[in-house]
C-alpha cells in the first residue's frame, strides 16, 4: 500500500482561503455548533466500531459544554479521548480521519482555529472513502476541494449576517 497523507488541502489553496475568510466572520458559538453538526452529519456515520462511543461522547461532550451543562475540564476528557482512539486508528486511515474531524470540530469549543481542521481531515475521509486507497493525488486534491466546497456551503448557510462578536483568529500558517 502506498503512504497516504494524514491531510489533504493547503491553507493558501482559494477553496481554504475563502473558508477562513467566512470563519473570521462567525462567533465561536455559530463555528462550534457549525462544526459538531456537520461532523455528526457527514463524518459520524462513517465510523464502524458500534462498541466505541468515543466520538459520540466527544460530540455530547461539546454541545453540553456549549449549553452549559458542564465545564470545559470535563468537556475536555471526551474530546482528548478521541483525539486518543485516532491515534489508536493507526493504519486505518478512514478511521483514524474520521476521529480526527471529530476531534477537532468537538475541540473548537476550546480554540476556533480547531474548526479549520475539519476542513483537512474531512477531506481525507471523502477524498478515501471515496476513492479507496490507491488512487492519484490528483483524484485525491480533487475531491478535497470538493468537501472544501461542501464545508465552506454549509457555513454560509448557517453564517450570520453582521455577526456583532466574530472570533480573533491568528492563523499561522
Amino acid at each position: 500500500m502506498k503512504k497516504l497523507r494524514k491531510m489533504l488541502g493547503d491553507p493558501y489553496q482559494p477553496e481554504i482561503q475563502a473558508l477562513m475568510r467566512l470563519i473570521e466572520t462567525q462567533s465561536k458559538t455559530t463555528l462550534a455548533n457549525w462544526c459538531l453538526d456537520y461532523a455528526e452529519k457527514n463524518y459520524l456515520p462513517l465510523y464502524k466500531k458500534a462498541n466505541d462511543m468515543r466520538p459520540h461522547n466527544a460530540l455530547k461532550a461539546a454541545r453540553d459544554w456549549l449549553s452549559g451543562k458542564i465545564k470545559l475540564p470535563e468537556a475536555k476528557i471526551h474530546i482528548l479521548a478521541v483525539h486518543e482512539a485516532a491515534r489508536e486508528a493507526e493504519g486505518k486511515p478512514v478511521e483514524q480521519a474520521v476521529l480526527r474531524a471529530i476531534g477537532q470540530a468537538a475541540s473548537t469549543i476550546h480554540a476556533a482555529t480547531h474548526c479549520l481542521g475539519i476542513a483537512f481531515y474531512g477531506a481525507v475521509v471523502v477524498a478515501y472513502s471515496t476513492a479507496g486507497l490507491e488512487a492519484s493525488a490528483e483524484v485525491y486534491d480533487n475531491l478535497a476541494a470538493e468537501e472544501f466546497i461542501r464545508i465552506y456551503d454549509s457555513l454560509k448557510a448557517v453564517a450570520v449576517e453582521n455577526e456583532p462578536n466574530p472570533v480573533k483568529v491568528n492563523w499561522n500558517c
